[in-house]
């Protein structure tokens, strides 16, 4: 089995071989693991593309772009409006696949205008074994994977971004905000800024690991063993029930199981 030192050999020399490359950049701990490699390897030959979606909540954007001013990188940000695909908006359980199909298309138009012929993207080694319908799009779009061809794992990819310096290298997993809504129950602009506000209160109480998953006009809040003890008690839930009710939330819940990430897959439901 390759070590740690050879697969991050590996990841660059097959950045190095490109020579030009255009990184699908979103701001996670892989895509910005993938997207400083590339730029230490080729420098001004590497740029972020980053999409900007109604399903990505403004932190997010907002670190994206902060990341690649701290490192100097180059981003082009490319607007979409995802809900204008009948397929996601309609919440299908290949939502996945027509957003990121749409996605990936509109960089790899954005990179051609820069003469740039390669697109790569983060998946790695954990994601096979998930739920990721977004993968064909991938695979139909010619978008190659360096850190999946590395055989680099969620794990390693977090220790090389430590090793590396990275913010992010315990940055919380964060799925787009249409993760939190029930497959089969339609994505509206509004149900997902209401789950987004409701998420940033949470994480103006110090709490990073954690969903709000809208059931229609119920909120059932995933946060990790140790943060349902603070949710629980006086006067936070007061408080949390009524800035989510303020929202338009008219059940506010308090999942017991706990915090777990994909929850709401169609296998989950």
């Amino acid at each position: 089995m390759a070590t740690l030192e050879e697969k991050y050999a590996a990841l660059k020399a097959e950045l190095g071989a490109m020579g030009r490359v255009g990184v699908a950049f979103s701001g996670g701990v892989d895509s910005s693991l993938l997207l400083k490699v590339a730029h230490d390897t080729l420098g001004g030959n590497a740029v972020a593309l980053s999409a900007s979606l109604r399903s990505v909540p403004e932190f997010e954007r907002r670190e994206a772009a902060e990341f690649c001013r701290a490192n100097s990188i180059e981003q082009i940000i490319c607007e979409i409006n995802e809900l204008e695909l009948p397929a996601f908006a309609a919440n299908l359980p290949d939502r996945c696949y027509h957003c990121k199909l749409k996605v990936l298309e509109t960089l790899k138009t954005a990179a051609a205008k820069r003469g740039i012929t390669q697109l790569v993207e983060g998946s790695n080694v954990d994601d096979l074994s998930d739920y990721r319908p977004g993968r064909r799009a991938v695979i139909e779009c010619g978008v190659a994977s360096p850190l999946l061809n590395a055989g680099l794992t969620k794990a390693e990819i977090r220790e090389l971004s430590a090793r590396l310096g990275l913010s992010t290298f315990d940055k919380p997993a964060y799925a787009c905000l249409a993760s939190r809504i029930p497959v089969g129950e339609n994505i509206t602009e509004e149900k997902l800024r209401r789950v987004e506000r409701a998420e940033e209160y949470l994480m103006s109480l110090g709490i990073r690991q954690m969903r709000v998953r809208a059931h229609n006009d119920l909120a059932r809040i995933e946060v990790t063993p140790e943060s349902i003890e603070l949710l629980a008690a006086s006067p936070i839930r007061e408080e949390l029930s009524h800035r989510l009710k303020a929202l338009g939330f008219r059940y506010v819940s308090l999942d017991l199981t706990g915090y777990k990430t994909g929850s709401m897959n169609p296998e989950s439901v």
